[in-house]
């Protein structure tokens, strides 16, 4: 799997693709339909098969000030798209140039000179191009012209609902994890690094391993039953305060798992926290004995859950 610069040459061994083109964040269920059949045509037609994705994100660049909504990482969509059979990542840097493109340049210059595409996949919505011009009509008519197939993937639909980023979005706002899990057909996933914090959770017996949330999409604020994946395959059970903690001074919005019956340093290493379930909303206790027993309800019912939550 290679992650390659959309706006250069693509390297000769990847020319004549089969490109899956769309934002794909978060990769659900309807991005995967998309992607599948894109691996499937490369597959038949004994082409490599490839997926263009957008960073940033169209919106971070028209709404600078948006407030964040990602749902994946550019790396953790590297490794869904490999997983997917997915022989490169293509990535455009979505910069003043490209905001400038027609519709029709895009092709000429994107997809033909420089990815040399054999066939593009999209869901019948995609569009493309400076003010939204192009659109899978337009695609499939240079497809025509061009000599490189157009396939346009129906959204897919669950409980008489299209799934879409937004709708997981919606879901995960209103502290329904496992119906984003559902939807995504995985855990929503929070990725970085472990940072030093005030070290406060150790002197009331429960030390946390603090994550930045970066760009990610604000799920509700509260406590939530947690399953953590360190870099060497462990995987930890645990319970989380995604928030601000109300009962502490100042307030700081961090990422906090608890991880049961672990001792260990996990201070600059990479960590993977899946929320499972939401527990309850944030709340300020009046002293830290309340707080403590509240946390111990919270882990106890956090070890009940994910008792019964396999592990994939």
């Amino acid at each position: 799997m290679q992650r390659v610069d959309g706006a250069g040459p693509i390297p000769a061994h990847l020319a004549g693709g089969i490109v899956a083109l769309g934002n794909f964040d978060g990769f659900h269920l309807g991005h995967q339909a998309v992607v599948g059949a894109a691996v499937a045509r490369a597959r038949a037609e004994g082409r490599p098969a490839l997926v263009a994705t957008f960073d940033p994100h169209p919106i971070r660049y028209f709404r600078p000030d948006a407030a964040p909504f990602r749902l994946t990482t550019l790396d953790q969509r590297e490794q869904l798209f490999a997983a997917a059979g997915v022989d490169a990542m293509l990535v455009f840097r979505f910069d003043p140039e490209l905001a400038a493109l027609s519709a029709e340049d895009f092709v000429e210059q994107r997809l033909l000179a420089a990815l040399r595409v054999g066939g593009v996949v999209t869901g019948e919505d995609f569009t493309f191009g400076q003010a939204r011009s192009g659109d899978v009509n337009a695609l499939r008519a240079w497809g025509l012209a061009r000599g490189f197939s157009t396939d346009a993937v129906a959204p897919v639909m669950l409980d008489g609902e299209t799934i879409s980023s937004s709708r997981i979005r919606t879901a995960l706002i209103a502290g329904q994890p496992r119906e984003a899990a559902r939807l995504l057909t995985r855990p929503f996933t929070i990725e970085g690094v472990v940072q030093h914090g005030d070290k406060l959770g150790r002197t009331i017996g429960y030390p946390t391993a603090n994550l930045d949330m970066g760009q990610y999409l604000r799920p509700a604020y509260g406590i939530y039953a947690v399953r953590g994946r360190l870099a060497d395959g462990r995987v930890l059970n645990g319970a989380a305060n995604l928030g601000i903690r109300p009962s502490f001074d100042p307030p700081k919005e961090l990422l906090e798992p608890y991880f049961f019956d672990f001792t260990g340093d996990l201070y600059g290493q990479g960590l993977s926290v899946e929320l499972i379930e939401y527990l309850r909303p944030e709340a300020k206790f009046d002293s830290l004995d309340a707080l403590v027993a509240q946390m111990d309800a919270d882990c106890a019912r956090a070890r009940a859950l994910l008792a019964t939550h396999n592990p994939a």
